[in-house]
């Protein structure tokens, strides 16, 4: 795997990550009973620390990215076992 497939492959990770962190814990203006005029009740948080959100998401990230790199790398899982109808089988050799 090159530099480049591993920061790609961990950016997406991250990114993921993030939106699924995002919803675990939130509490609505509306929830706290503290809405503030000219947001939405049930849709903008009572608080917010993105911070936190960044480390937790940027740990998870980090855990699941080194288990698919081991996986990647160690070539436990290679493009054919996942040649599930024998495509890949049937293609001619490039060039030629």
């Amino acid at each position: 795997m090159t530099i480049t497939a591993a920061l790609v492959l961990f950016a997406s990770l991250w990114f993921l990550t993030l939106f699924c962190v995002l919803v675990i814990r939130f509490e609505s203006q509306e929830e706290a009973g503290e809405a503030e005029a000219g947001t939405p009740k049930s849709a903008a948080p009572a608080s917010f620390s993105f911070k936190r959100k960044a480390r937790v998401t940027t740990f998870v990230a980090f855990v699941i990215w080194a288990v698919l790199y081991g996986v990647i790398t160690s070539k436990i899982i290679t493009i054919d076992n996942m040649d599930v109808f024998g495509i890949m089988s049937h293609v001619p050799p490039a060039g030629g």
